[in-house]
């Protein structure tokens, strides 16, 4: 298990998932299953087959398609990293890779796994899955009302009630929702400890505290604030060649959940907590954009919260003016 000589690309789609192996030899054997219990287990039987018990196995963050197989293949003591699909994408330009099939995916992604043996993944506790499920459950919602929102300013006659109707039917799921996530994390002393911990962070509510324990966990996997950053896509990327120097946007290769929940805190936080008021200021001061100005809170939201679970102990906005 630590010095595996078979790597396993897994390329996860919603019905299926392509599983390419290359061995020792650098030769393929490729493989597709569908995306099911059985299918999962028919992977285990082929790889038993093929002596792979001990392999390195990799696959991308695809949402809900691969959560399954991800906690199917970890259940079996099996060597899984599950990585960003952008470190595949960028690993695939340097290969000057054309071909764009999923058998070809999964096969590109056993190779990135053999040159840059990713960290193994690490499956969120129970109780962090369901905290996910029910976070996402709650932004789908919000969605849902916004778009029925959009609708009601240009429905008119029966079509206007109907839209009523079901803006009130989603007000009442939200509310229902907020409060599975409340009564979830009370149950929790963990969760809720943690929670207290981000809400002493002025800008971060409970709902924010909710999404950032939902999607941080394990914080283990993070070993510096920088790393919770990439992981959220706020890393600027830079654009610089010779004397010329482009804009610098975020990289965006990240969780978009992380992003989203933190841009009105962000906003709030501006006013409202002293640290990262003084650091807008000093940011508005050097000639910055109003947008670059809350991009930059944000990631100070996010190494805020790193320190405050990381430290177990609350905000002192002392201590950070110090």
């Amino acid at each position: 298990m630590t010095h595996p000589i078979i790597f396993v690309g897994i390329d996860v789609a919603k019905a299926k998932f392509d599983v390419a192996l290359l061995s020792a030899e650098g030769k393929y054997r490729s493989k597709v299953f569908p995306n099911t219990p059985a299918g999962h287990r028919q992977l285990l039987d082929w790889l038993n087959k093929y002596e792979a018990q001990e392999a390195h196995l990799c696959m991308e963050t695809t949402g809900a398609y691969g959560r399954n197989l991800a906690r199917f293949l970890a259940q079996q003591q099996l060597l899984v990293s599950v990585v960003n699909p952008a470190q595949i994408h960028a690993f695939g330009k340097t290969e000057l890779t054309r071909a764009k099939t999923d058998k070809a995916d999964a096969r590109l992604i056993a190779r990135y796994c053999q040159m840059h043996r990713p960290a193994p993944w690490v499956p969120p506790a129970e109780e962090i899955i369901t905290l996910q499920a029910l976070v996402q459950r709650l932004e789908d919602l919000l969605a849902l009302q916004t778009m029925e929102s959009n609708r009601l300013e240009s429905a008119e006659g029966p079509a206007r009630k109907s839209v009523e109707v079901v803006l009130e039917f989603i007000q009442q799921e939200i509310q229902m929702v907020r409060l599975q996530i409340e009564i979830h994390i009370d149950k929790h002393p963990d969760l809720k400890n943690q929670q207290e911990l981000l809400s002493s962070i002025p800008g971060i509510g409970d709902n924010t505290a909710a999404t950032l324990l939902a999607f941080l966990s394990p914080l283990d996997r993070f070993h510096s604030a920088k790393q919770v950053v990439a992981y959220a896509g706020l890393n600027p990327r830079i654009r610089e060649s010779g004397q010329w120097a482009g804009k610098t946007p975020i990289a965006k290769a990240g969780n978009a959940l992380l992003r989203k929940a933190l841009y009105l805190p962000a906003v709030v936080a501006k006013q409202h907590n002293p640290i990262i008021a003084a650091f807008c200021d000093r940011l508005l001061a050097r000639g910055k954009r109003p947008m670059q100005v809350v991009v930059a809170a944000m990631r100070r939201l996010l190494h805020m919260a790193f320190g405050v679970l990381k430290s177990g102990k609350p905000f002192d906005p002392n201590f950070g003016l110090a």
